[in-house]
């Protein structure tokens, strides 16, 4: 399937709904194999860099209220830009700085509850409107 072709069936709505069916482990278990466990308790705000490595166990801990929806948002989006750039595009997205986030990283953003500015950088990304 082209790239083009995956960004047509791949839209914000599509993707929110394939995450919000997702068990929150599996989550865990996707964005700390995408994103390694420290970048993953950063964006979920714990200090413990091996909780997402717990979280991702099926028998594991489920992470808090606020935790667990940083995590689907933070899927959501990588998702998103995984399938239009490709795995490493999409790491570098959410370490960088990045202008639309007054230069603070994706990452940091996601901790601090800016998940509309965050998901407007995607939308801007992917668009091809944005140079980070």
């Amino acid at each position: 399937m082209s790239r083009l072709a995956c960004m047509e069936i791949l839209t914000p709505a599509a993707q929110h709904g394939r995450t919000l069916r997702m068990d929150i482990h599996d989550i865990a278990r996707e964005l700390t194999a995408a994103l390694g466990p420290t970048l993953v308790a950063g964006l979920a705000g714990t200090k413990d860099r091996k909780l997402p490595l717990r979280w991702a166990k099926a028998d594991g801990p489920e992470p808090r209220s606020e935790a667990a929806n940083r995590l689907i948002f933070a899927h959501r989006q990588w998702t998103l830009l995984s399938a239009a750039d490709g795995d490493h595009v999409a790491r570098q997205w959410f370490i960088g700085g990045n202008p639309h986030l007054g230069e603070s990283t994706p990452i940091t953003a996601i901790r601090e509850g800016r998940h509309s500015d965050v998901a407007a950088a995607v939308e801007s990304f992917i668009a091809g409107t944005a140079d980070a």
